[in-house]
């Protein structure tokens, strides 16, 4: 069986201080402590691990922030919603967050942390003695792509930061001594990919041993180097005139609002080179049987995140709060033992539902789809029982993969068949469940395990070869219009999900860079849903304020059938301009007389 790094918290290590100043007072230790680290191998490669602790655990998403990084990124996007109020993803929802808020200050706080002890990690391991040198090599390296790493998911979301670079700012330096300006957002791109690039060839292709499964590899470092170029590349950073004005107080330009071109052909020629690398030697896309030794879809894309480590996974997090979000994604099932009992809290939007296409690989507004609006099955399919309605029968593999709906059975049938009710009075509706019931009457679905929902140990996957495939056709069919691989990969997406290619005598191609970048993120939207994805695209691509503003649907949980089946508003939400980036925490930019508050905070 393969195992992994298990991710091990070195308070000792880490220390905080107080409040003066901002993130540059999360020091990694003290002197003394320092000296003690790196005095030998096991407390040495403990700081590694910590260091690793700061890669998101986007299980946790109910509590995001904290010390695990998890995100808001599902509920907070128009694939879902959270049902608790304390849930920080529903303040964000409806705006009320500001450059105060927990959160906020928590990603900004984490990955500096994270980047300033990587570079003490750097700077010191060769003090270590008794470990080889070429071990302390690899070490140094992991190290610094995860620093690089570190500052992709701050430039995600708050745009162009400081880079500190190899710099060691001393613990004890007044706060006057430390006034830093933020780089601009091409500077923080070039720093991340020039550090990607040049540590990748010092990693490893694939994990040394069963013991390194979640260690980074070159792999993760040239996949998070296109994902930077893709972002860069995209309509938020690439001649986006909303943020001229934001310059540093000496009138440095911190976001170019002219638009280059050259940004998407860099990005694709990125994953070109990622792709040409590594597939299929290195990774390749999960296919499954079935028991009678046929290809099966649905099995494919369901155990993709079931089977730990299969050779699709790029980027995974060995330890996980699976037990936390596997309880979200279970049904109440009263009456049933614990096992089965969860709270179906984490709903998902009548839109993200809708977005699935129908089992001939169509959009359901297109006229061809076949699909139903109104009306209840007669007989059974291959996915659904008789008397499931209409518009939830014939709708494509992913579809049952993601959603848990109204008479869908339950995927832990260790003592018999549940079948989930989810209208009112169901038992996993509103009116039984008390605090635990499903908000939008469609359950998220999407990498919950077969058996007791209370178990840990599974990694979170966080990007995949399927992420690659489709960030390269995006930017392939953004840099050279009119290119065939732009579908060819799309293709090798619906044909793993068993939905009908685009060009086959099924189904028509798109023509023109429009359709096909339309059809890519509708693909994106169904491949890629429930994975922290959507969040980012509508932002990088500067559609949220359509997507993720004005009224969500779902269905209406406080009536039983057939009035459940409405689909009502459960939300309006809001989102403008200055939603495209977080602010900068507020501490920050008070001590900081050189740090630039994003537009609009």
């Amino acid at each position: 069986m393969k195992k992994a790094i298990y991710i091990t918290s070195l308070l000792l290590l880490i220390q905080f201080s107080s409040c003066k100043k901002g993130f540059l007072d999360q020091v990694p230790n003290d002197r003394l402590t320092l000296d003690e680290t790196f005095a030998n191998r096991q407390t040495s490669e403990k700081f590694l691990n910590n260091i690793y602790n700061n890669i998101p655990d986007e299980f946790g998403q109910r509590n995001p922030g904290g010390d695990r990084n998890a995100g808001l990124w599902t509920a907070g996007s128009d694939e879902a919603e959270f049902l608790w109020g304390g849930v920080q993803s529903n303040s964000m929802n409806i705006g009320n967050w500001d450059a105060t808020s927990g959160f906020v200050n928590d990603y900004w706080r984490n990955y500096y942390r994270g980047i300033r002890s990587a570079t003490f990690f750097m700077a010191n391991i060769d003090k270590v003695p008794q470990m080889s040198q070429m071990l302390k090599d690899q070490y140094r390296a992991e190290a610094k792509a995860l620093r690089a790493m570190f500052y992709f998911y701050l430039v995600r979301l708050y745009g162009p930061v400081i880079l500190m670079g190899d710099e060691i700012i001393e613990p004890d330096a007044p706060a006057s001594d430390v006034q830093l300006a933020r780089s601009s957002m091409d500077e923080c791109i070039a720093y991340i990919t020039k550090e990607l690039e040049e540590v990748a060839v010092q990693l490893p292709v694939t994990p040394a041993n069963d013991d390194s499964y979640g260690r980074i590899t070159q792999g993760i470092a040239l996949a998070f180097r296109a994902q930077a170029l893709l972002l860069n590349a995209s309509p938020l950073f690439n001649g986006n005139a909303d943020f001229a004005a934001l310059q540093n107080r000496d009138g440095k330009q911190l976001i170019n609002s002219s638009f280059d071109a050259g940004k998407w052909a860099a990005a694709a020629a990125a994953y070109k080179a990622f792709i040409s690398k590594y597939v299929p030697g290195t990774y390749d896309l999960f296919r499954k049987n079935d028991a009678d030794g046929k290809y099966d879809p649905y099995l494919s894309c369901r155990d993709v995140f079931l089977t730990d480590w299969n050779k699709e996974v790029i980027l995974a997090r060995p330890e996980s709060s699976l037990s936390a979000r596997q309880y979200e994604m279970t049904p109440y099932h009263s009456g049933y033992a614990r096992d089965f009992k969860g709270s179906g809290a984490l709903g998902a939007t009548q839109g993200q539902v809708d977005a699935f296409f129908t089992a001939n690989g169509r959009d359901i507004n297109d006229a061809g789809s076949g699909y139903l609006t109104t009306g209840f099955a007669e007989k059974a399919t291959k996915y659904t029982k008789a008397g499931i309605y209409n518009q939830w029968v014939g709708r494509e593999p992913r579809f049952y993969v993601n959603i848990t709906y109204n008479g869908s059975t339950w995927l832990n049938t260790n003592e018999g068949e549940i079948t989930t009710e989810l209208y009112n009075t169901g038992n996993s509706g509103k009116a039984t469940g008390g605090n635990d019931y499903c908000p939008t009457g469609y359950v998220v679905r999407k990498a919950m395990g077969l058996g007791n929902w209370d178990v840990s140990r599974r990694p979170v996957i966080l990007y995949r070869l399927a992420n690659i495939f489709l960030d390269y056709a995006e930017a392939i069919n953004e840099a050279e219009p009119g290119s065939s691989e732009a579908l060819k990969y799309v293709n090798l997406i619906r044909e793993r999900a068993g939905i009908p290619i685009y060009g086959s005598a099924d189904l028509p191609a798109p023509g023109g860079q429009s359709q096909v970048r339309d059809a890519i993120r509708k693909e994106r939207r169904s491949e890629l849903a429930f994975e922290n994805v959507r969040f980012f695209d509508t932002r990088r691509w500067k559609i949220a304020e359509q997507t993720d503003n004005g009224p969500m649907k779902g269905l209406d949980i406080g009536k039983n059938l057939p009035g459940f089946l409405n689909v009502v508003t459960f939300e309006t939400r809001v989102f403008t301009k200055r939603h495209y980036l977080f602010p900068i925490p507020s501490n920050d930019v008070n001590v900081d007389s050189e740090l630039i508050q994003n537009p609009g905070w």
